[in-house]
């Protein structure tokens, strides 16, 4: 490898999805091809990190700039994405081994990993493989997720989106419910996403700017469930309101720290597979109080709503993946770009930095001081910091009534290795 030559750089998208991480991709493909002095081409992993094990690399060089431009405005995956944790260096040595065999091959020289905390963790170990191997790779990891559980970094781009679409939803649903609960449905239950964080289920609660308004109660993972109390306060507020409007995390926990919605499973992380809380919750209001129901799981609908994205967290999730290669030209090594706030009234952001390794597999949790006293609701405080995440539209350009989103042609690499790696 000649010095000073420019060497071809690896991107790949991890675990779920969000409504904005292409536009994280098109930040780090629009940056890269501006610095071709040092980067020659961005090669994307098919899948993800199994792109690279298994040595099924997209060429997006042979993107157009349009194509690649329509990434920002694009939900889901663009070069697929997959739940594949590769664990501990000595546990699995041969797949990170396996990492640098392909990399050498194709003669990559950074790695820009988009995900959260699992795959924060990986970046920092495959940059530690490097080095243990003699190998010179650049690891920049590229923050997201729509738990909004990556510590250090103020919020996770794709956190915004997920939780502007809630905060409407749940908002929509209660003049729905409202008109209709004389004659029918009193309680109405939205399941979000958050396993252990309560962040999502949390932004529904800023639909409510005054007593009465939907959601009238928020349960949240870090508050223990609690039966009775619960069932008080649905009762308490179907007679004062007519009808009780319900966001509960999919992550919430009975007094023993099962989770109410487990199904006794495990997904490719080792998680316990959750089930649905939405119908369990509603069926026990029903059992205990007899008030008709309905329910609703917003599923893969709220993080991959691209038509309803928050402005605001478009443009972070752009600039993080510009900032990640900006970083790694600098040379800087086993870090990723955060969002940083530097004013709350006026709201104004701006890039950070962090160690991978001080943002590997710590999950950040909802502050005690963003719930209200009664564990149902969240403060002002709590409200202060959410509101600016949601702001503007950004919306994506429309024919004949439906959204444009791009789809990229993904053409492969030609393989070097005869040797294959077993997934």
């Amino acid at each position: 490898m000649a010095k000073g030559k420019p060497r071809n750089a690896f991107y790949a998208q991890s675990g779920g999805v969000t409504a904005v991480i292409n536009a994280s991709a098109c930040g780090v493909i629009e940056t890269a091809r501006k610095h071709k002095s040092k980067i020659s081409k961005v090669f994307a992993g098919r899948n993800g990190i199994i792109g690279a094990l298994t040595e099924d690399l997209i060429d997006t060089s042979k993107e157009s700039p349009s194509a690649i431009r329509a990434l920002r405005h694009t939900p889901g995956g663009a070069f697929g994405s997959a739940r594949y944790k590769l664990g501990g260096l000595e546990q699995n040595r041969a797949a990170y081994e396996r990492l640098i065999e392909v990399f050498e091959a194709h003669d990559i020289g950074y790695f820009f990993y988009n995900g959260g905390g699992d795959s924060q963790d990986t970046a920092h170990k495959v940059s530690q493989i490097g080095e243990k191997l003699g190998y010179p790779i650049v690891c920049v990891g590229v923050p997201k997720t729509v738990d909004n559980d990556l510590p250090i970094t103020d919020n996770s781009p794709g956190f915004g989106s997920v939780a502007k679409y809630i905060a409407t939803s749940i908002r929509e649903a209660g003049f729905d419910v409202a008109s209709m609960a004389k004659t029918s449905t009193k309680v109405f239950v939205l399941e979000a996403m958050g396993r252990h964080a309560g962040w999502i289920a949390a932004a529904g609660g800023l639909a409510a700017e005054k007593p009465g308004d939907a959601p009238h109660i928020i349960l949240f993972p870090e508050i223990v469930f609690d039966k009775n109390k619960f069932l008080t306060k649905v009762d308490q507020t179907v007679k004062r309101y007519d009808y009780c409007a319900i966001v509960v995390s999919e992550g919430i926990k009975n007094p023993d720290g099962r989770f109410v919605a487990e199904a006794g499973t495990r997904d490719a992380f080792g998680h316990a597979q959750l089930g649905g809380v939405a119908p369990v919750i509603a069926q026990l209001v029903k059992d205990r109080l007899g008030y008709k129901y309905h329910w609703a799981v917003a599923d893969y609908l709220q993080r991959s709503a691209r038509h309803i994205a928050s402005k605001t967290d478009v443009e972070q999730a752009y600039a993080v993946g510009r900032a990640a290669v900006q970083l790694a030209l600098k040379g800087h090594n086993a870090v990723m770009p955060t969002v940083v706030r530097t004013s709350k009234k006026p709201y104004r952001w701006k890039i950070g930095v962090a160690k991978l390794a001080d943002v590997a597999n710590v999950e950040k949790k909802m502050p005690p001081d963003f719930v209200t006293k009664d564990g149902f609701g969240i403060t002002r405080k709590c409200r202060d910091y959410l509101e600016p995440l949601i702001k503007g539209e950004d919306y994506p350009p429309f024919k004949n009534g439906l959204p444009q989103y791009v789809q990229l042609k993904n053409v492969a690499v030609k393989k070097k290795l005869k040797r294959s790696f077993k997934i």
